[in-house]
């Protein structure tokens, strides 16, 4: 097995000004992944360089001046997250899988065929991609890189974005439990209180994530719920 390289280096430019860190390469990348939490385990120093090569380090002005802080470690998570690493070939090949992965489910989730008003199947998305042909950019976030691929991938597969109201009335027995998990899954259009203690919600939500909602409160209330679409 080939040695893991001690360091690398991770830069965010903001207009002309260059800021640096120091970090531990698969560590790092497993941060951008959303794998890894703990940020003192990626980093090689708390320092924020201008120039990691010359050891020049950013003056607290500057650097409250374009992050707003001078906490050393939350300046070095947004340059971690929004900054270019330079990967291996092989961390490149496994971000870029990442990155395919999240781009997929996104669209699994918020999009629908227009004739059926059913997601997409995910393995089909995926092999729209490759039949058209997308570039995967390992160092940019996927939620920025949807809406290239859908509007490259719709040439070979059809997808339309549509919304789709719930009225889904609770039992009093798991209506604290069921609300919380609502407020995570959809726009809550409206709620009320019934005589009898149960809850009726108006739930606003992307037709693709109509199926997880059953799912999840039918899970909840063992399939007591009351649930209509409009």
């Amino acid at each position: 097995m080939v040695p893991e390289t001690k360091f690398s280096v991770v830069r965010l430019i903001i207009g002309n000004n260059k800021f640096e860190i120091l970090v531990r390469p698969d560590p790092a990348l497993e941060f951008k992944l959303g794998k890894k939490h703990d940020l003192s385990s990626v980093l090689v120093s708390d320092e924020i360089y201008t120039d990691a090569n010359k050891g020049s380090r950013a003056g607290n002005d500057k650097l409250s001046k374009y992050f707003k802080t001078t906490d050393t470690m939350e300046i070095a998570r947004q340059i971690l997250l929004r900054g270019e690493h330079s990967l291996t070939t092989e961390q490149r090949r496994r971000m870029t899988d990442e990155k395919k992965k999240q781009i997929v489910q996104y669209i699994n989730k918020n999009f629908v065929d227009p004739r059926t008003h059913l997601p997409h199947p995910i393995l089909r998305i995926s092999s729209a991609m490759s039949e058209v042909r997308i570039v995967i950019d390992p160092n940019k976030r996927a939620e920025d890189q949807v809406k290239g691929v859908v509007d490259a991938i719709r040439k070979i597969l059809p997808l339309r974005s549509e919304n789709v109201t719930l009225t889904i009335t609770i039992p009093s027995a798991c209506a604290v439990q069921s609300y919380t998990a609502l407020k995570n899954t959809g726009s809550l259009k409206g709620e009320q209180w019934l005589a009898d203690g149960s809850l009726r919600i108006l739930v606003e939500t992307n037709a693709g994530m109509k199926g997880e909602i059953l799912d999840r409160i039918g899970s909840i209330t063992k399939g007591t719920a009351l649930i209509s679409e409009q």
